[in-house]
């Protein structure tokens, strides 16, 4: 007689409940490390054994010891709040006295336009044409790399961005000087294709099954990245058809970028702590500066609130809130 199937084990059920209800890859790899953690730091015990005083240790333990940030200790609160209430079904009575932090308000890095020249201008290759693309386009980092060939309407002047925080997508605007060297960027990645086509490859990861639904899109030319990665590897998303794990041509990672860009400010002096995500908050500044309404920035950015977008407001250059100190008067 065969023996009963194994269940599957807990970070396998995790990982499988975030991807049915289409939680991203990242979340999905940044959820299941915190339950992991979760775990091995109360000595491997299950969940089930555990409650409020196990989670807030831990909660701790990531403040003090591991002086994490507020939203990272947030993150980390989630992850184990998501396995208790969705993947155990255990009512949480106790999860108003698990702590919260705070995340303090800061305002964000915003650089000068004369310093966005000299960073892009130490910038070069692939990651030099994204940081563009991001301080052109007010994009997030993720979602510049996760660019379609189909999203960006060369005549329309626009870029389409899919599934951007939140799950939402907008529009923003694709600026006159980029029509040029994403024409250029295209014409190389189309190049790739052919030859992953050629090997019998070329299938691109397409989201909520897509795949199954059109069984040669994922193939097409429409549905690839604009910065696909020189390298192939295989994914760890099974075939939505086959359930195999394929070889595929996924997009430029963000750490080459964020390492370009880091460079590049080493290389130009810049003074200030520069990331990708800066140049989005320099875009913004920027157009507000240049006088276009708030309302047109929020939807630029993808803001469900304009109050996130009135932040910006706060680092516009106006000498200090355009007001004349006294001591300029004496």
């Amino acid at each position: 007689m065969d023996a009963a199937p194994q269940p599957p084990r807990l970070l396998t059920r995790l990982r499988e409940h975030l991807r049915a209800r289409h939680y991203s890859i990242r979340t999905e790899a940044a959820y299941v490390d915190w339950v992991r953690r979760f775990i091995l730091f109360h000595g491997k015990r299950h969940p089930q054994e555990m409650g409020a005083v196990e989670v807030e240790a831990f909660l701790t333990h990531l403040a003090v010891a591991r002086q994490v940030s507020a939203s990272t200790q947030n993150q980390a609160k989630a992850a184990i709040l998501y396995l208790y209430k969705q993947v155990l079904q255990i009512e949480l009575p106790w999860l108003d006295e698990v702590v919260q932090a705070k995340q303090p308000r800061r305002l964000p890095v915003v650089l000068t336009p004369t310093e966005v020249r000299e960073l892009l201008l130490h910038m070069e290759g692939t990651p030099a044409l994204v940081a563009q693309l991001l301080y052109g386009t007010g994009m997030r980092l993720l979602e510049a790399l996760r660019l379609r060939v189909k999203d960006i309407e060369f005549e329309r002047r626009e870029i389409v961005v899919r599934e951007g925080k939140g799950n939402k997508d907008r529009v923003t605007v694709l600026p006159e000087n980029l029509i040029a060297p994403l024409q250029a960027q295209l014409n190389k990645a189309r190049a790739l294709h052919d030859k992953d086509v050629l090997a019998g490859l070329g299938r691109v990861h397409l989201p909520h099954a897509l795949a199954v639904k059109y069984p040669d899109a994922d193939r097409s030319w429409a549905w690839q990245w604009v910065f696909p990665s020189p390298v192939r590897s295989t994914d760890p998303r099974p075939d939505a058809r086959t359930g195999e794990l394929l070889e595929r041509r996924h997009h430029v990672y963000p750490e080459s970028v964020q390492r370009g860009v880091r460079e590049a400010a080493r290389r130009a002096q810049l003074s200030k702590p520069v990331s990708p995500h800066v140049l989005r908050h320099s875009f913004a500044t920027h157009l507000l500066q240049a006088g276009y309404d708030i309302r047109t920035v929020q939807e630029l950015l993808g803001h469900a609130d304009v109050s996130t977008t009135m932040i910006y407001t706060h680092v516009m250059n106006k000498g200090g809130r355009g007001i004349l100190s006294p001591l300029d008067t004496l």
